[in-house]
């Protein structure tokens, strides 16, 4: 069975980034991403973002569209009765906003947005455990344009849905992992009463646990040498960078990084990572190799749990787990961004984002291209007064500098000891 799927082999796949407000959406676009998606305030699964009310939406897709990217609404929530009247009223608001599609799982809220906004494309995603062909099929016969493929699929399994179906095929590469299935967890509502298939996880998957024995009530004993718990559902965070070259032979049409909750760094960053590989993959691919060390160390420089490629290779293993804690590895700090050029001081305008003093030496991460090192020669505040530091969150200060710097260039420092 020959499919139109293969004959579009070697195509540059989209790259799509996380936007969980407004400012990491500007991020996104501007460290090179071709599509956002983003949640509104409700029915989507992401409810400790940002999010975007309407306003917030049309601004997002009028900013997308007039740099030609595409923005995707997601809809996710496996819906209930009561959610079904706002949900309809919801969509038919989003029409005139023209979003490139809705992501959305339940087959009931596909039917709505097809009664209710049969102009908006449709995308299924992940969340509605799209791991076999048949499925895929299966909403493709229901209208979908796109499905986004289940994390739970090894390389050969997904080379045999790209084989045998014909439509457009999306999937995660970098970002966390969920313990449950598809991210269809209970264990948030049963222990907590927010129920994360509705948008409202408390992620009690990376709490501490330990062993309590029947007869020994209130005695705890520790399943690791970690002395404050165990982690024992703690997945480590997806990484696929290295097998781009086996996903665009496969003709994998997007490729997606997880993370609204994240910050505007880790967007800006891992973005800019998976732009240039696909962009050297694309061009020069006897490169990709090479660079690849590279842009894996980059990789290294956002806040992260330590790396695994998940289910692409085997069924994941203990490796693939943390068990000795739950937090996050974090080598840099973000620093601050620049938001404009003063031509006539020779100055770049700064918004603090972490404190830096004068003598610091920061590393300069453009949209695009190689970082630079910069060295803060001096400061000063938005009264044009000489100051030594900044040390207030979100402050405003100018550093000298001759050549202006692209807005939303990042400034960030290596963390002592790392």
């Amino acid at each position: 069975m020959t499919t139109n799927k293969q004959k579009d082999q070697g195509k540059k796949p989209e790259l799509l980034a996380p936007a969980g407000d407004l400012e990491k959406l500007r991020f996104a676009v501007a460290y090179g991403a071709d599509a956002v998606y983003l949640g509104g305030d409700h029915f989507s699964l992401r409810e400790k973002s940002g999010n975007f009310g309407l306003a917030e939406i049309k601004e997002a897709i009028s900013f997308c569209h007039d740099r030609g990217k595409k923005v995707y609404v997601a809809v996710n929530i496996f819906a209930h009765n009561d959610d079904l009247k706002p949900l309809a009223a919801y969509l038919k608001a989003l029409a005139p906003l023209h979003p490139d599609a809705l992501l959305i799982s339940d087959p009931g809220v596909l039917l709505l947005a097809k009664e209710t906004a049969p102009e908006i494309p449709i995308h299924i995603s992940t969340q509605a455990n799209n791991v076999n062909w048949k499925t895929v099929s299966f909403w493709q016969a229901n209208g979908a344009e796109r499905v986004v493929l289940g994390r739970e699929l090894s390389l050969q399994e997904i080379r045999e849905i790209a084989a045998k179906t014909d439509i457009s095929l999306e999937m995660f590469v970098h970002g966390a992992m969920c313990m449950a299935y598809s991210g269809r967890c209970l264990l948030s509502n049963y222990l907590t009463g927010r129920d994360a298939n509705r948008g409202q996880c408390s992620h009690p998957c990376r709490w501490q646990y330990a062993l309590v024995e029947k007869e020994r009530p209130g005695e705890y004993l520790s399943l690791t040498e970690d002395g404050r718990g165990s982690y024992i559902m703690n997945s480590k965070d997806l990484n696929l960078l290295s097998y781009l070259p086996d996903l665009g032979d496969i003709g994998i049409d997007a490729l997606k990084i997880e993370g609204r909750v994240k910050s505007s760094y880790y967007v800006a960053v891992v973005t800019k990572v998976y732009r240039a590989a696909i962009d050297c993959l694309n061009e020069t691919p006897e490169k990709f190799r090479d660079m690849l060390p590279f842009w894996q160390e980059e990789l290294e420089t956002v806040s992260h749990r330590a790396y695994t490629t998940g289910f692409l290779t085997g069924k994941p293993q203990g490796k693939d787990h943390r068990y000795d804690t739950g937090g996050y590895e974090r080598r840099y700090d973000f620093v601050a961004v620049v938001r404009g050029y003063d031509g006539e001081r020779q100055m770049i305008c700064l918004e603090q984002r972490n404190h830096f003093a004068v003598g610091e030496t920061l590393e300069v991460v453009f949209p695009r291209g190689e970082n630079l090192s910069l060295t803060v020669t001096a400061l000063y505040d938005e009264t044009g007064a000489a100051i030594e530091k900044a040390p207030h969150a979100q402050m405003t200060v100018y550093l000298p500098y001759a050549t202006p710097l692209e807005p939303l260039t990042i400034l960030r420092r290596k963390k002592n000891g790392t």
